[in-house]
């Protein structure tokens, strides 16, 4: 067996050490909208009042409720408008979004809400982009979440 220099060893790890590892599409577009923000150098909160109150849970069980208010952020000057002008549906989307939850535990827990989160996005970018409008939300925030059963 032939002993490899140390040198060579050490530029096929510094050459394979370089090679990006392939990022998931959802943290791709994560980072890809983070630096749109710092590159425009905008964030602009959007709230979409009044608070969402509904039903959620499975049908049949005791009746819970979920009190959500919910905030937009922006990475652009130029999407409030866009959001605006399309709210009464962006609150539907979420109003249906949050009576689809049947598993009330879940979104007690931090890691139910983080789903539910970005559930909440991408449904709005979806209408976003249905509209033709050219512009996307960075994320959904809540500024209040209470479940009560």
């Amino acid at each position: 067996m032939t002993r490899q220099p140390k040198s060579v060893l050490t530029l096929l790890f510094l050459v394979f050490a370089m090679i990006p590892l392939p990022a998931t599409s959802q943290d791709q577009e994560n980072a890809n909208e983070e630096v749109a923000e710092e590159e425009n150098g905008v964030t602009d909160y959007i709230s979409m009042d009044p608070a969402f109150v509904t039903h959620v849970g499975a049908p049949g069980n005791k009746p819970t409720y979920l009190k959500a208010a919910v905030s937009l952020r922006a990475g652009n000057a130029s999407t409030r408008p866009a959001v605006e002008a399309h709210m009464p549906r962006l609150r539907h989307e979420l109003v249906i979004l949050f009576g689809e939850q049947t598993d009330t535990d879940r979104l007690t827990s931090m890691e139910g809400q983080e789903a539910l989160r970005e559930e909440a996005r991408k449904r709005i970018n979806a209408v976003l982009e249905e509209q033709q409008t050219g512009e996307r939300i960075a994320g959904v925030l809540f500024t209040e979440f209470v479940v009560q059963k």
